[in-house]
């Protein structure tokens, strides 16, 4: 499995937040928000403050996604 935070950077930009606005916002530090934008894991505890300061869900601001279902693009095929 794999993680994607599109629908976090989506919500950002709906809000006309920028990334670094999360910062101060959630009160994460500089490194998770390149974890974030790497799309790597990142501890539950960055994640609820995310979600905590958009007044989301998890699932309002990131994916699990299979890897067996990501082409050599890096994007997520659909199999029947």
């Amino acid at each position: 499995m794999t993680v994607r935070y599109v629908k976090l950077w989506k919500r950002l930009l709906d809000m006309g937040l920028k990334r670094t606005d999360l910062i101060s916002r959630a009160g994460i530090s500089s490194n998770v928000l390149a974890k974030l934008g790497r799309d790597e894991f990142v501890a539950m505890e960055s994640i609820s403050k995310i979600c905590k300061a958009l007044n989301c869900d998890v699932g309002d601001i990131m994916e699990m996604i299979d890897e067996e279902n990501i082409n050599n693009n890096g994007k997520e095929t659909h199999s029947n």
